[in-house]
């Protein structure tokens, strides 16, 4: 057993030194996962070696995993931890065929955890369980799978036994985000085969399936090789739909918190199959409203790994839509590329990532606010497997469509009553409560001689223009909520201009996002100590790792001399 320590401590003392020379080649992830890999494999023997078999590294394609003494007694006062890795790119079922824990209601007592993932963020969390109910079979959204299992010092059951194997298709997904794939994609799938995932969003939300590549035998009435979207978790719910060939499907959503997807392929023609990402819960959300705001999941606690957020903001025809960054804090960027290649915020002009691109942010900057092109808006998080930080938090509100001209005595100002269907026509006015607006065919019209309704000269960069304020009333019984334009005249050339001044009340929220800067700078060097100890804690707990790896290599050595 000494020998055995041995090897695994000398080979973790050159991945050590391999991991200080590729540090500088930008090559430290692979040399970290055999890093992570060997240290696993050490406290294996470790435990072993005291008498403990609990926890470990599995690698193998497929296994077992049970509570100590299965099927005895459990012991007391244990806690193990087994990590599940396959080949990059697979994923990792588990099937439980045996479980009995101590009861509780909220499992405090003994309990087995599931992470997906390395993290034990609570965004990662697949679950936690204990009595004698079964957990689901459960299906990782990447190559890694974390089990955890706990007992207190009383009361003891006869614990579990589940078995894991790899890049199987269908299972129960119950991540924040993730993707599913037919077999072998991107390779031709392989015949006589079915595939069901079930989709669980958290209560009270939906799911949405977006497909990002599609290709399968054709047939009109897709009978041979076929994905079928089921509103529910199983087949006698509603079918929303099957496809086949090279159509990529629409993106679905489902009505309420479960979807399920079947891939069903026949004896002969084969394709490449389909990859599609999965958004719930606090990942996926769809704003319609006038205004609002949205943050990163946990915010502002840190955000989870390994998930990718989709965020639509959808307003009537004719809306533009403008973004306050309220805060921003991501993981830095890459230093090598000196681009956003982590964690970052993309944001688009409409609702799909194929529309034009408006920005991508990483790190902590404060940013102006964006406005969009039409009356679409799509936000997305990517994160990916370590670093995570405080995330976003930001405000929106619908620019309201109109036509604003001047002559060199008047405002002239339509409104498309279909874009404020839900007000009267003295909600909306110029300058004053006194000057509202007439319906006039399908529009709200406000003509207005300078005057008139509040209007005021000004001297704007050695230019005379005549200025006043729009008011559009969204208020009701419960809350005031009046957003503000400025327009403006140059009569000499009779130009107009508008602009959104006040509206889910920017002034505050720029206000806000300032003070978030000041408190930054009042840190100053702090501020950038910040982003240096995101990078160097990793260094300090890998020389202390190291460290600790040498002094167990000469107790071991020593071991061996005194044996």
């Amino acid at each position: 057993m000494q020998q055995m320590l041995l090897k695994h401590l000398v080979t973790i003392t050159f991945l050590c030194t391999a991991k200080g020379i590729n540090a500088k080649k930008g090559k430290w992830d692979a040399v970290t996962t055999g890093l992570e890999a060997y240290f696993g494999f050490f406290f294996k023997y470790l435990s072993l070696s005291l008498g403990i078999k609990c926890g470990g590294v599995l690698s193998a394609p497929h296994g077992n995993i049970s509570s100590p003494n299965f099927p005895g007694l459990y012991p007391y006062d244990i806690d193990c931890v087994w990590l599940i890795v396959v080949t990059e790119g697979s994923s990792v079922l588990l099937t439980f065929h045996h479980f009995d824990l101590e009861f509780h209601d909220s499992c405090e007592f003994d309990y087995l955890k599931i992470y997906n993932g390395v993290s034990e963020d609570q965004g990662n969390l697949l679950g936690k369980f204990c009595g004698t109910s079964f957990p689901p079979p459960f299906t990782s959204s990447w190559n890694v799978m974390t089990i955890i299992f706990h007992s207190d010092n009383h009361v003891a059951s006869h614990g579990f036994s589940a078995v894991f194997q790899k890049d199987v298709c269908g299972g129960v997904l119950t991540g924040l985000s993730g993707s599913i794939t037919s077999p072998d994609y991107p390779e031709n799938y392989p015949n006589n085969a079915e595939c069901h995932w079930v989709i669980q969003a958290t209560s009270n939300s939906v799911v949405k399936l977006t497909f990002v590549d599609f290709q399968m035998e054709n047939d009109e009435q897709c009978n041979f090789d076929y994905v079928a979207i089921f509103d529910g978790p199983t087949m006698d719910h509603t079918l929303l739909s099957h496809y086949c060939g090279n159509m990529k499907p629409p993106d679905m959503i489902s009505s309420a918190q479960e979807l399920l997807v079947v891939f069903k392929s026949d004896f002969n023609i084969a394709g490449r199959g389909f990859k599609a990402y999965y958004f719930s819960g606090a990942c996926q959300e769809v704003y319609t409203a006038i205004k609002g705001n949205f943050s990163s999941p946990q915010y502002p606690n840190s955000y989870p790994n390994n998930i990718k957020c989709h965020w639509t903001v959808q307003l009537p025809l004719g809306y533009r839509i403008k973004v306050f960054f309220l805060d921003l804090d991501l993981e830095g960027r890459n230093s090598l590329t000196d681009g956003c290649d982590y964690d970052h915020l993309a944001v688009f002009d409409g609702g799909t990532e194929k529309a034009s691109l408006l920005g991508k942010w990483c790190g902590r900057e404060m940013l102006s606010p964006i406005i969009s092109s039409r009356n679409q808006l799509l936000l997305v998080l990517h994160t990916d497997r370590n670093t995570a930080n405080r995330g976003f938090s930001v405000s929106y509100i619908g620019v309201v469509p109109m036509n604003v001209t001047c002559t060199r005595t008047e405002f002239q100002i339509q409104i498309p009553t279909q874009s404020l269907a839900q007000l009267e026509r003295n909600k909306v006015y110029l300058g004053v409560p006194s000057c509202p607006a007439q319906v006039v065919g399908l529009n709200f019209r406000i003509h207005a001689r300078f005057e008139t309704c509040g209007t005021e000269p000004q001297k704007r960069n050695n230019t005379s223009v005549i200025v006043s304020i729009l008011y559009i009333d969204f208020s009701d019984g419960n809350q005031e909520d009046v957003h503000q334009y400025e327009v403006q005249c140059e009569p000499k050339r009779k130009e107009a201009s508008v602009n959104l001044i006040s509206g889910s009340d920017p002034y505050r929220l720029n206000q806000y996002a300032e003070n978030l800067v000041d408190s930054h700078q009042e840190d100053g060097e702090a501020a950038e100590a910040y982003e240096t100890k995101g990078q160097d804690t990793s260094d300090i707990v890998f020389i202390s790792i190291c460290i600790l790896a040498g002094v167990l290599m000469v107790i071991a050595i020593v071991g061996l001399v005194l044996l």
